[in-house]
């Protein structure tokens, strides 16, 4: 849980006029809203915003590794003039993408599924090209005579589908303002890629692995989906106009045949190891981490326990404790220092309620106020409210919002609302050493194999098939040999 910003949606206001631009990598002219002097404005207005969303991650050898191959592969590129920045971002999502002007970012999230340096350039070098090819400026073209924003943002692929908060935001906003690529730029971007990297000397090749990643993660989602008793999402659905990852996946593979080049150097399987020994998988301690029916902040120094049942979903904004059925929670939120100091102030400031009642608490040692009454929406329709607020460590502020689809949702799930209202609380000594956040290490195969590494893994019933995930084997039948290095979380 931290700090959300709104979507990164770019105003075109400031692009009022077309003018003809030469594409660099196709040489032809195109009408554009956008010169390259705009494109770099965009860019770096719309960074400090990524920035401050996503939040960078704080090893500054992983970031130095990773803008040394951007920078390698971007002076290979078509744009090699661009001041180009490359970044990797504190989240735990599967992702890449760019901005205008020459602004790529990966997480630390899909550093910890691809297998070589040379797996990370096809990602990174995918990114480059949407840049190099003017996707983005096209975008804003085509937009801007529709009437609509520009999403600034670009996605590399399929985000792994387990239906979390944030993949949900991502898709609602996309489906509001044309998120995605169209199939043609996607396609390219996967050309592009391939070219730079033949161009640094690592084998096209690599960006078929870049794919199959993509869609081992879609299956593997859906595996899961079906061993809990949900209906899985369909590979290619992340935006009707996203070409699926089988789709690119058989181009991809017909691009990388292509190139008879030889004197690839070395994947970089070794250095890359090296570099995301240490990387934090899933939640960081910055975030906050779920275990099991347990949240903990241990920078926020506080935890709560959902009920027997119930899932725990960690967003940028909140953390979200919901039922099985998904039409009732509870929402936890840190409330700014200006909606005021006391509770009463807070309620006032923040919830504005036009009639209700306040009942003091106290959750496990911590000054609560449970509210319940009603208040007048932005239509000016009236709106029920009920919210806990209880102050925390340090004497930071938590509201604690109840949330259903409709009364009858709301009182069925009382109980189990007060339960999780009930277990907020303070960090425990026990607390703070379940709150450790897990780390990628490389350690030897064993003769044992997955099933001996699952065994000392924290990563559940399910480790075997996660670890397997993350050394790019889920679903194949052949294994590493005796002793070679692979990837396990600790």
């Amino acid at each position: 849980m931290r700090q959300y910003f709104l979507p990164l949606l770019l105003a075109t206001g400031l692009l009022a006029s077309c003018a003809t631009v030469v594409n660099p990598v196709t040489g032809r002219e195109e009408r554009s809203v956008m010169s390259e002097e705009a494109e770099i404005a965009e860019g770096k207005k719309a960074h400090q915003q990524v920035l401050a969303e996503y939040g960078v991650y704080g090893d500054a050898k992983v970031q130095s590794y990773v803008d040394d191959l951007g920078q390698r592969l971007a002076k290979q590129s078509h744009r090699a003039h661009l001041q180009w920045t490359f970044t990797v971002l504190d989240s735990p999502e599967i992702n890449a993408f760019a901005l205008p002007g020459g602004y790529v970012y990966v997480t630390r999230g899909i550093m910890a599924y691809m297998e070589s340096e040379a797996d990370l350039a096809g990602v990174i070098g995918h990114e480059i090209g949407h840049v190099t090819a003017r996707h983005g400026a096209q975008r804003a073209t085509r937009q801007q005579t529709a009437g609509i924003g520009v999403l600034a943002a670009s996605v590399l692929g399929a985000v792994l589908g387990v239906g979390d908060v944030a993949s949900q935001v991502s898709q609602s906003v996309a489906a509001g303002y044309v998120a995605s690529y169209s199939r043609e730029q996607e396609l390219q971007a996967d050309q592009l890629g391939a070219e730079y990297l033949s161009r640094n000397r690592y084998d096209p090749q690599n960006m078929v692995d870049v794919i199959r990643v993509l869609k081992r993660q879609e299956q593997f989602a859906a595996d899961q989906a079906k061993a809990e008793g949900r209906t899985p999402r369909q590979g290619g659905d992340w935006l009707a106009s996203h070409p699926s990852n089988e789709q690119r996946l058989q181009q991809i593979t017909q691009i990388a045949a292509g190139y008879k080049g030889s004197g690839y150097v070395d994947d970089g399987r070794a250095r890359y190891l090296q570099a995301v020994n240490g990387l934090p998988f899933g939640d960081s301690r910055e975030q906050g981490v779920t275990r099991g029916r347990n949240f903990y902040h241990e920078p926020l120094g506080i935890a709560l326990t959902a009920p027997q049942g119930w899932k725990i979903q960690n967003a940028q904004d909140a953390v979200t404790v919901v039922n099985a059925t998904g039409d009732a929670g509870l929402i936890m939120q840190t409330v700014p220092d200006k909606a005021g100091r006391s509770h009463e102030e807070i309620i006032r400031n923040l919830i504005k309620p036009t009639q209700g009642r306040t009942e003091p608490l106290s959750l496990n040692g911590l000054s609560a106020t449970h509210f319940v009454g009603a208040r007048q929406n932005q239509q000016g329709q009236t709106q029920n409210v009920e919210a806990t607020l209880v102050t925390g460590p340090g004497a930071k502020n938590y509201a604690l919002l109840y949330a259903a689809k409709n009364a009858t949702a709301l009182q069925n799930a009382r109980p189990q609302l007060r339960e999780t209202e009930g277990s907020f609380r303070a960090l425990t000594a026990a607390d703070r050493s379940a709150a450790r956040p897990w780390v990628l290490k490389s350690v030897a195969y064993p003769r044992g194999g997955f099933a001996e590494l699952a065994r000392r893994s924290p990563l559940g019933g399910n480790a075997e098939q996660q670890l397997r995930l993350i050394n790019g084997l889920y679903g194949a039948t052949d294994e590493p040999k005796a002793g070679q290095l692979v990837k396990v979380v600790e």
